[in-house]
């Protein structure tokens, strides 16, 4: 063989689409191309990506993502991996593969016991393939999950965390008893997850084969594997009816799937609805239209378009923050790759203010206990909202080293910050003082997932806190006795139906409660506002009268 041959050899091995896919891609995107850490990359993925914007993707990256920059590739390269990405590849999975697939681990973890399941908050640690489990400011414990990604749900107790990975698996963990139970496939890329309000199934919305599959909660075995045609945005359970809702990033409707017979309803929409959320009280859907460049919301009743709204860009959805100020409720979302903020009024629907950041960012959280709205912008700064006056001031809890995602504890006292390193680290601050309690390292942490927090059903019982501080605090003291009884009391003593008729009309119920006159003010609530606030006093009650009210 000639010498300038064998020279070349190296070269050549490493020059091709399939061997820079290896060398570059296939740690995130999978050996195969199914999705791992990062989407799938095959042409059904890849449709209305061109040879340029491929080209500017990877040599940039995808700003406020984990999409990394390679700027030493040449065009020549990233165009041979282009190339290769866009071979066509057969994907099958079926139920009988999925039931093969489950396996029941049983593995004992050392996890301390909690005291307070509303405490507990839940770290995915992506760089060790590990989830962390907290509760307030103590590290209880850790266990091993492969690739996994985010998402993670919570059963209606909180005993049973469901961890998802992209790749498609399933973890069931019981953390009150410190077992890895069992674990499942239900396809080769996976979406999201959820889980029934009934408590009964996992919902899996999948990308690889395309289909939502329905599992046994308990057992983790399918149950239904529904086909459909399209690349699913998220799905969400309803926490009022048996029913969850959906979304196609490139089909147009939106979906709601009945559970108790697996049936759809579909309401019509002019373009994709390409990301949403559903509001705190299960009434409407508030969705993106990258076609249209539109914020749109929904009401899931009367399936019909209530509002509008031109958008400087894509928001990010599935990370909102809602919260209550001045008999109106709010909510604020990031923009994907814009420095910008925008903040709506919910229920009489309109744009409130749009705030210049210093950076694009793609989280933005808050909790009743903090004043502030605590953000991203692709950069060591945490940038600070004041939710009543929407002044800024920020933060650097670790210089020259990238922020990335704020959660807070179930009480709201702690927010928990990832510092997005290979030698990163989770701080924890004091949420209303802005002071530094502790931190520990970390490699790569993202999600947090506390019970409360990233439990829908609990969001009436927090925007509720917030009315009770904004209007009622000066007379009731949660569980302690003031001018007015307390919470605790009023909650276990009263059925629903008298609190809502003392808060509306007073002036006609005291006498019901044995009272001589009326001290205390009519509230003209909107429906949303009495929901929340009898919420909030519904989460005092104890023992049996919780259980049967």
């Amino acid at each position: 063989m000639p010498v300038i041959l064998l020279l070349l050899l190296p070269l050549l091995a490493f020059g091709g689409g399939e061997d820079l896919y290896k060398k570059y891609c296939s740690s995130c995107h999978g050996e195969k191309r199914l999705g791992k850490l990062a989407p799938p990359l095959l042409p059904l993925f890849l449709k209305r990506v061109n040879e340029k914007t491929f080209i500017k993707i990877v040599k940039e990256g995808i700003p406020a993502s984990q999409m990394p920059a390679f700027p030493q590739l040449t065009e020549k390269q990233i165009l041979e991996i282009y190339q290769f990405v866009k071979e066509p590849v057969s994907v099958k999975w079926t139920k009988k593969d999925i039931l093969k697939s489950l396996e029941k681990v049983n593995s004992s973890l050392s996890i301390e016991p909690y005291k307070n399941i509303k405490n507990i908050t839940l770290l995915v640690e992506r760089g060790k393939n590990k989830v962390w489990v907290l509760e307030g400011k103590k590290l209880l414990g850790k266990f091993d999950f492969k690739n996994v990604h985010g998402g993670i749900k919570f059963s209606k107790t909180g005993e049973e965390v469901f961890v998802p990975s992209r790749d498609g698996w399933i973890g069931k963990v019981n953390i009150k008893h410190g077992i890895f139970e069992r674990k499942v496939r239900p396809c080769i890329y996976l979406r999201n997850i959820d889980i029934s309000n009934d408590d009964r199934y996992i919902l899996a919305s999948c990308w690889l084969p395309e289909s939502i599959v329905i599992l046994g909660k308990s057992s983790l075995k399918p149950v239904k594997v529904l086909k459909v045609k399209g690349k699913i945005s998220a799905i969400y359970s309803l926490y009022k009816k048996n029913k969850a809702v959906f979304s196609f990033r490139d089909k147009k409707g939106i979906y709601i799937l009945d559970l108790k017979n697996f049936s759809f309803e579909r309401i019509e929409t002019t373009s994709p609805i390409t990301g949403f959320f559903i509001d705190p009280f299960d009434q409407y859907l508030i969705g993106s239209s990258k076609e249209e460049g539109k914020l749109k919301v929904y009401n899931l009743e009367t399936s019909s378009l209530v509002f509008e709204n031109k958008i400087p860009s894509m928001p990010h959805l599935f990370s909102v923050a809602v919260w209550y100020y001045n008999g109106s409720f709010f909510f604020a979302t990031r923009h994907v790759g814009k420095p910008v903020l925008t903040v709506w009024r919910m229920y009489d629907w309109k744009l409130e203010k749009e705030i210049n950041l210093s950076g694009s960012g793609f989280f933005v959280r808050t909790h009743p206990s903090t004043p502030y709205l605590w953000t991203d912008v692709s950069s060591d700064k945490v940038v600070l909202i004041n939710k009543r006056n929407f002044s800024i001031k920020e933060l650097v809890p670790e210089k020259n080293k990238k922020f990335l995602h704020t959660e807070f504890s179930g009480d709201g006292m702690i927010a928990y910050l990832s510092i997005y390193d290979k030698n990163g680290s989770l701080i924890l601050y004091n949420s209303k003082t802005v002071k530094e309690i502790t931190r520990y390292p970390a490699s790569m942490p993202v999600g947090k997932y506390n019970y409360v927090n990233k439990n829908r059903r609990f969001y009436p019982e927090l925007l509720g806190q917030e009315i009770y501080i904004q209007k009622c605090w000066g007379c009731h003291h949660p569980e302690k006795e003031a001018f007015a009884p307390s919470f605790r009391k009023i909650a276990n003593t009263r059925d629903e139906s008298l609190i809502m008729a003392q808060i509306l009309n007073p002036g006609g119920t005291y006498r019901l409660l044995g009272y001589k006159e009326n001290y205390m003010p009519r509230f003209n609530f909107s429906q949303e506002e009495l929901e929340a606030i009898v919420s909030f006093i519904k989460s005092f009650r104890e023992g049996e009268y919780a259980k049967n009210n």
